[in-house]
């Protein structure tokens, strides 16, 4: 049986992952996650784009367990401040900061400027990697919006930006999207389907 493992720490995320993965179970893959392969290493991420994370991630897991890989890297992207935080968007104040703190942080850099300089891109990338076969497959999807003047008050936690972007497709806090809006949107599932279709193959 052909097993892939999921790599990421990040809760929220491993949550949607795995619903997006689902459908390889019926195709003879088994899903692993980090705890179930008892692994709490992490690489140490120095890429310039999300895919050079996403790629430095898929590789490191999939060669300390030998198994095939989903990583990704992705984040917030503000065109108006330099394309800031980018690829620092979960570190864009040290690993230590607090959802609240960025949010916080997030607002001071953007006081007093106008909904128009406001737009904003939530990003994402996905990579596979087979270290038996090498063979690596990258998928890259994003949501514009803009960002708000002030956070919804539905944060969800491990998503500090998602309560403050307004999806532009609704014209809502992603916080506060139906499910049915989020499934409509949501970028990390919208590219895992593309990227399962290349490791079917």
């Amino acid at each position: 049986m052909k097993k892939i493992l999921i790599a990421t720490t990040n809760r929220a995320k491993l949550e949607e992952l795995i619903i997006g993965v689902n459908p390889l179970k019926n195709h003879g893959i088994k899903i692993y996650t980090l705890n179930d392969v008892g692994l709490k290493e992490k690489p140490e991420e120095t890429g310039q784009t999300f895919c050079e994370n996403a790629k430095i991630k898929a590789q490191f897991y999939a060669k300390k367990t030998n198994l095939s890989t989903i990583a990704d890297d992705g984040g917030l992207i503000i065109p108006y401040l330099n394309n800031e935080p980018g690829v620092k968007s979960r570190r864009w104040l040290g690993y230590e900061a607090t959802d609240k703190e960025l949010i916080e942080y997030t607002l001071e850099r953007l006081k007093n400027v106008p909904k128009e300089k406001r737009i904003a891109y939530l990003w994402v990338c996905l990579c596979f990697f087979d270290p038996i076969s090498k063979k690596i497959f990258f998928e890259e999807e994003n949501i514009k919006g803009y960002i708000a003047e002030k956070p919804s008050g539905r944060a969800t936690f491990g998503y500090p930006f998602r309560a403050l972007f307004i999806v532009e497709k609704f014209n809502k806090y992603y916080d506060e999207l139906t499910e049915k809006e989020h499934q409509q949107i949501n970028h990390r599932l919208i590219a895992l389907k593309r990227l399962i279709k290349k490791i079917k193959i």
